[in-house]
This record gives structure tokens, sequence and C-alpha cells, in this order.
């Protein structure tokens, strides 16, 4: 069952209209979850600059310097945010994939660890930093990107999300920092 966004800034009706175009796929990536898969919104023009639009409504009262945004479905709405703002982008990649040095953050998930990494020169010791990203579940790969803030000194200022699966409990993995979805599910 859905529910309107949380933190919507009053446009519900868009909000409703972006939650048709998620798709949900049973079964992905493993048996008993259900996937909620953004593509379909990110395929529609109106769709992408509605959403782009309420992240920067969220986004822009926070007066971030940089937005953050994690491999890699949040590279697409992170980098369109980064536009709207007017302020730079930096991505959170899995190990290996960035060719200077980095900081890492490990995370749990329910079958093991993952981690991820971001340039040790992503932003300078005290910026107002962003997070983005596509999904916020159960909190462990954003609270990881939290991590990564703060090894480089920044300030983490929110956290925007498009899709939240509230019912997996993710925000208050994030507490204090402000979290805003665009669309949350409060059950499969």
């Amino acid at each position: 069952m859905s529910t309107v966004g949380r933190g919507c800034n009053g446009y519900a009706s868009r909000v409703t209209d972006l939650r048709s175009l998620i798709r949900d796929v049973p079964g992905f990536p493993r048996a008993g979850i259900v996937f909620k898969d953004v593509m379909p919104l990110l395929a529609d023009a109106g769709a992408l600059r509605a959403t782009v639009e309420e992240l920067a409504a969220f986004a822009r009262p926070l007066a971030p310097d940089i937005i953050l945004g994690a491999e890699a479905r949040g590279f697409i709405c992170g980098a369109a945010l980064a536009y709207e703002l007017g302020v730079g982008f930096c991505a959170a990649r899995k190990p290996g994939k960035l060719p200077a040095s980095t900081v890492r953050a490990t995370y749990a998930l329910e079958y093991g660890t993952d981690s991820l990494e971001l340039h040790a020169d992503a932003f300078p010791a005290g910026s107002r930093v962003l997070i983005h990203d596509d999904l916020l579940a159960t909190g462990g790969t954003a609270k990881a990107k939290v991590d990564l803030v703060q090894q480089l000194g920044g300030v983490v200022v929110g956290a925007a999300f498009i899709v939240e699966l509230a019912f997996l409990g993710g925000r208050p993995a994030l507490a204090p920092v402000p979290v805003h979805s665009l669309i949350a599910y409060d059950g499969e």
C-alpha cells in the first residue's frame, strides 16, 4: 500500500502521478522481494522534470554546496538536481571504480556486507552535502554515505530520495539528518 510522499511541499497530485510510473518487479533480485523500479519514471520527460523540481524544492532551503549521488541510479537525478541547484555533484561508487585516492564506508546487507567509496578530495572540509539516491529502504546504504561525508569533514544537510520503503524503517538510521522522499510505501 502506498501513501502520499513525505514532505512533498503540497504537490500531492503530482506525486500521485509519479507513483503511477513506479514499476513493481516481484521476485527481484530474489524471491520475496518486490523491487520498486524507477526507470519508467525516469524515461518519462515530464515525470523526470517533476522529480527533479520536487527534490530541488526540498534541497534549496538547505543550501547544499554539493550533491552526493550513489551508484548507480542516484547518479541520474543526483546530477540533474545539482544542475538545477547550481551546485556540484560527486559520486559514491562501489570499491575499485574510482581512479584516485578514496575513503570507504562498509554497511550491512541481509546476506553480508558491501562498501561504497568516495574520492578523498571530492569536496572541501566544511562543505554542505545533500545525499541523494533513488530509494531508501533499511537506511544502511544511506548511512554509509553519511559516514563518507563525515570522513571528509563535510556536513550532511539532508537526504533526498525518490522512493521510500517506510515499512523497512530507514529514517531512524539517518537521524538527525532531515529526510525527504517523494513517494513512500507503508507496505510492499
